[in-house]
């Protein structure tokens, strides 16, 4: 039950954050397409896994119980998406050091307030670059997406083990009762003979 509960929290999480990280790349993959230009690789790469992951994600929370009998499977692939969001968050790595907002000083000016005298206040204006932010925030998704599946992994991991050690100790619980019983049924014959041919007859 506690796994349940960890591995749905963290698998929500990684659904949360991939669906804005899909729906900023394929903006611009639709943008490349329009234009007749290949996508870049630092764009498409990320976009390509983030659509599988999501998939991921999506099926094996809704089909939890399939999930939880195949654990070690799903935290082999689990980890399987922690090397491709390290490659693909590699290949954007020159957008972490990005500055996407510009702040400039405007004209300056005096504010009066009457009796209680003046203030000099500067106006600030603030642009952003929409591309940079977009992709900086794709960026980010993605490092936070490295640590959810890797969470996600070890769940499973340890989930997997805890079961087939379960497996295991009622395996060896059955074959021991088996033999148990049948050393008994094996036995009985006999003891009802040596009972029989032990009856006295007395005349």
């Amino acid at each position: 039950m506690l796994f349940a509960i960890f591995f749905a929290f963290w698998r929500f999480m990684q659904i949360v954050t991939l669906i804005p990280t899909m729906g900023m790349l394929a903006y611009f993959v639709n943008g490349y397409v329009q234009l007749n230009q290949l996508t870049p690789n630092y764009i498409l790469v990320l976009f390509v896994v983030s659509v599988l992951a999501l998939a991921w994600s999506v099926y094996t929370l809704f089909s939890y119980h399939r999930s939880s009998a195949n654990a070690t499977f799903v935290a082999v692939v689990d980890l399987l998406f922690v090397g491709a969001f390290i490659g693909a968050t590699w290949a954007l790595r020159f957008i972490a050091g990005a500055d996407c907002t510009r702040i400039t000083t405007g004209d300056a000016y005096d504010l009066s307030f009457g009796p209680f005298g003046n203030a000099y206040v500067t106006n600030y204006d603030a642009s952003t670059d929409k591309t940079c932010a977009m992709l900086k925030a794709a960026f980010a998704f993605a490092v936070m997406n490295c640590v959810f599946f890797f969470i996600t992994s070890i769940l499973a991991c340890l989930h997997g083990d805890r079961m087939s050690s379960s497996d295991r100790t009622t395996y060896y619980r059955e074959t021991h009762h088996h033999r148990h019983g049948h050393r008994s049924s094996s036995r009985s014959p006999h003891s009802r003979h040596s009972s029989h041919s032990h009856r006295r007859v007395y005349v």
